[in-house]
């Protein structure tokens, strides 16, 4: 009964494809640098774009340590505008306390307290 049975490979365990003849991706390897001076290496494709910040497996974050992309992400940062600034935009400090006391009044009068 042995000697009849079928032979062959698992189905899925192994691939039937060399390769021979196959060439990897073009690649880039970049350096990224922590504050506290820990080095990352990470390996793009060459036609990739390279981020200026990278994080780190211990969750740093990192600067790219030569290249353009540095200098082309920190001039097209806008500068954060917090809530406060927008408001400031809108009214001026005078306004904005004589607003408050207006709202702060009507609080008391709706809780019924004196002033």
């Amino acid at each position: 009964m042995s000697d009849r049975s079928l032979r062959g490979m698992r189905l899925g365990a192994q691939s039937m494809e060399s390769e021979a003849g196959v060439e990897p991706a073009a690649r880039q390897r970049v350096e990224y640098r922590t504050e506290d001076g820990e080095t990352v290496f990470v390996v793009f494709a060459a036609e990739a774009e390279i981020p200026a910040v990278w994080h780190t497996k211990t969750g740093k974050e990192a600067k790219l340590v030569h290249g353009e992309a540095q200098m082309e992400e920190a001039n097209n940062e806008k500068p954060v505008r917090t809530h406060w600034d927008m408001l400031l935009e809108r009214r001026s400090e005078e306004e904005l306390e004589k607003t408050l006391a207006d709202r702060l009044k009507q609080l008391r009068a709706a809780r019924g307290e004196t002033v």
